[in-house]
C-alpha cells in the first residue's frame, strides 16, 4: 500500500512521520485561488480545498501502473478572523497588518483533511474538519517586528504558527493542537488503522 502525502508542508511531513515511516510526497497542482475567490465560508473552503487537492493527485497517478493500492492524504489550513479568511502574507508589511489585527483576540484555525484509499479496486473517500480557537497575547509593535524578522510568519496562514518560535506569542489554544499545525494525526491514525492501511 503506497501512502502519498499531497503536501510539501514541512509541518505536515513532520506530523505524518509520527505515525507512518514510509510515504512519498506528490504535490497537487490544483489552482487554489479559484476556490478562495468564490468561497467565503471557512468550513466549506478548507474541506473543498482538501478534496480538490486529493482528487488532483488521484487524477495524476491513476494511469500510473506503479500505483495499485494506495492512500492519498491531503489537507488545507486557514485562519479566520472577523469574517476574513487570512492566508499567507504577501510580505513583511502584510504580516505586520495581520498580526496587529490579531493582538489579544481570538481567531480560528480551520483544517480540512481528505483521505482517498484505493484498495482491491474500490475507492473510499473521507473528509474531516477541525476548528481550533487561538487566543493571541498582546504584543507591542516592536515584538511583532522581531517575530517577523525571524521569517517564521511569512509562510504561515494568518502570519503566525502555534508551534516553534510562534508559540511564545500564543496565550491559549482550544482544540486539536496538531490540526492547528496542519494535520490531525490522531484522527488520521484512527482512520488508517480502521481501513488496515497501517
Amino acid at each position: 500500500m503506497d501512502i502519498i502525502l499531497a503536501s510539501g508542508s514541512p509541518r505536515r511531513k513532520e506530523l505524518l512521520s509520527e505515525i507512518v515511516q514510509d510515504y512519498e510526497i506528490i504535490l497537487s497542482n490544483f489552482d487554489e485561488t479559484i476556490l478562495e475567490k468564490c468561497e467565503k465560508d471557512p468550513e466549506k473552503l478548507v474541506k473543498e480545498l482538501s478534496i480538490k487537492k486529493a482528487e488532483n493527485v488521484l487524477e495524476n497517478i491513476k494511469e500510473n501502473k506503479k500505483y495499485k493500492d494506495f492512500t492519498i492524504i491531503a489537507a488545507d489550513t486557514i485562519v479566520y478572523f472577523e469574517g476574513d479568511i487570512l492566508g499567507k502574507p504577501k510580505d513583511d508589511k502584510d504580516a505586520f497588518y495581520m498580526l496587529k489585527r490579531l493582538q489579544g483576540r481570538d481567531n480560528y484555525i480551520y483544517t480540512g483533511m481528505t483521505v482517498i484509499i484505493k484498495k482491491q479496486g474500490k475507492l473510499l473517500r473521507e473528509t474531516l474538519l477541525d476548528k481550533i480557537v487561538v487566543t493571541m497575547k498582546e504584543l507591542t509593535d516592536k515584538e511583532i517586528m522581531e517575530y517577523i524578522s525571524t521569517k517564521d510568519p511569512l509562510d504561515k496562514a494568518g502570519s503566525y504558527a502555534i508551534q516553534g518560535i510562534g508559540s511564545k506569542n500564543i496565550k491559549e489554544v482550544n482544540g486539536n493542537f496538531n490540526a492547528g499545525v496542519g494535520l490531525n494525526i490522531e484522527k488520521l491514525k484512527e482512520m488508517l488503522e480502521r481501513n488496515n492501511v497501517i
